[in-house]
């Protein structure tokens, strides 16, 4: 019978923090276009302590990007003992082609934020998207 073969730790946090990280920035760059920016914490012109979309926003990302680095740690692990039905695998391949395309499309038409706010809203949601991934993907490889 033929030994099982896992993929190294540090491959799978690597793909589950890109993963995340990916994840991350396609839902902020949907959010944005529907009015979830995280571009709205360093606003100056808002009256209120913190703007309710810019919360959501983070709450959001951070959460898509913890389930990202869960789930592709937790695939990855399996995946390699084939453990993955066909079906499951072409859902996912689905789902994450959609996504991307949105965010694909959301980024090709102008956006609705200012150029410095909407620069330092892009570089927060990656670290917050690396982090949280990071600390999916540990999670999964430290309950397995």
């Amino acid at each position: 019978m033929a030994e099982t073969t896992y993929f190294p730790r540090r491959l799978i946090l690597a793909a589950a923090l890109i993963s995340g990280m990916l994840l991350a920035l396609a839902v902020h760059m949907l959010g944005a276009r529907y009015g979830l920016d995280l571009g709205g914490l360093w606003r100056s012109d808002s009256h209120e302590f913190m703007p309710a979309g810019a919360a959501v926003a983070w709450w959001l990302i951070a959460t898509v990007a913890f389930v990202g680095g869960y789930f592709t740690a937790t695939l990855m692990q399996s995946a390699v003992s084939g453990q993955i039905p066909p079906r499951m695998r072409q859902f996912l391949i689905a789902v994450g082609v959609l996504v991307l395309a949105g965010a694909g499309q959301a980024a090709s038409a102008p956006s609705p934020l200012p150029t410095v706010s909407g620069v330092l809203a892009g570089v927060a949601a990656l670290w917050l998207g690396a982090a949280m991934s990071f600390c999916g993907a540990h999670f999964a490889l430290r309950k397995a």
